[in-house]
């Protein structure tokens, strides 16, 4: 069989509300999760053995060897299939940024897990796979099916959203990484907030949907930006972009994303941003059900 490829899309937080930590050292969570149209590449064909190559832009923050996601929900997908390590070459063409709270690892993970149940043609039901893609973490299921979803418990509670419409959108990337387990203990030192489910909104429009979630928040943005003061300074860049409806940061960052009445608002705001800010990651996308 030829190599199959698969796209492994952005994972947005729409917003995030964060509750205390647990006695276990997990935090309770609700947030609505949205896919981009951009993302990474990922190829899988048989191979005799299990291997793993990067390229891309964002390769050189990442490794290849064990500790990799992709390699990691391999081996526990073999471990269910009983097959022991799965027989494939896998291919990661990184193409969003590391550590930007964009779900990147956990996106790719899914989306070889996919590959190769059908590149190997395992005899796997879908929870097999949601079992391996839960050993990258608690963002590995949703970013497993990668549907519009409500996330709830640690984010593993998923209740699919099929009425939110598409969202015009501008991700922004100042160029440093946002350690997540930073982000979490500077949050646990402050006030803290609760994991709690807004009703959703009355209105479904695109206009409806921007004005609800102006009154959300991302609980994690506030020690994101005490530890990476630049995040602030992308929320203020896309801030300031004509037509900008909602400026929120993703995630525990550092990607920030704004919200626009149009695909080509958002495209000239794209162009906008990228000129000003050459060395910052910048992408129009549409965040779509998928």
């Amino acid at each position: 069989m030829p190599a199959l490829t698969a796209l492994a899309p952005a994972k947005i937080n729409l917003f995030l509300h964060v509750g205390a930590v647990d006695a276990d050292g997990y935090h309770p969570l609700t947030s609505l999760v949205a896919f981009a149209d951009v993302g990474d590449r990922v190829s899988a064909e048989p191979s005799d053995r299990l291997s793993l190559s990067v390229a891309g832009p964002f390769a050189g923050g990442l490794s290849g060897g064990d500790g990799n996601l992709i390699l990691r929900a391999l081996r526990r997908l073999g471990q269910a299939a009983g097959t022991g390590e799965p027989g494939l070459r896998v291919a990661l063409d990184k193409q969003l940024p590391v550590a930007a709270g964009l779900g990147g690892g956990s996106s790719d993970a899914g989306a070889a897990l996919k590959l190769a149940r059908e590149v190997l043609s395992l005899d796997i039901d879908d929870a097999d796979l949601e079992a391996a893609a839960g050993v990258v973490g608690a963002d590995g299921p949703m970013c497993l099916w990668m549907h519009t979803a409500w996330a709830e418990g640690r984010g593993e509670r998923l209740t699919d959203e099929p009425r939110l419409p598409t969202l015009p959108a501008v991700l922004f990337n100042p160029g440093l990484p946002s350690p997540t387990g930073a982000v979490y203990r500077a949050y646990d030192a402050g006030p803290v907030a609760a994991a709690d489910r807004p009703a959703p909104p009355a209105d479904w429009s695109l206009g409806g949907v921007l004005d609800w979630l102006s009154v959300q928040r991302n609980d994690l943005e506030a020690p994101a930006l005490a530890l990476t003061p630049a995040i602030g300074d992308a929320l203020a860049a896309v801030a300031a972009t004509p037509e900008v409806a909602l400026t929120r940061m993703s995630g525990s960052g550092a990607t920030v994303f704004g919200l626009y009445p149009t695909h080509e608002a958002a495209e000239a705001a794209a162009r906008t941003l990228a000129s000003a800010h050459p060395a910052a990651w910048v992408r129009s996308t549409r965040l779509a059900v998928q």
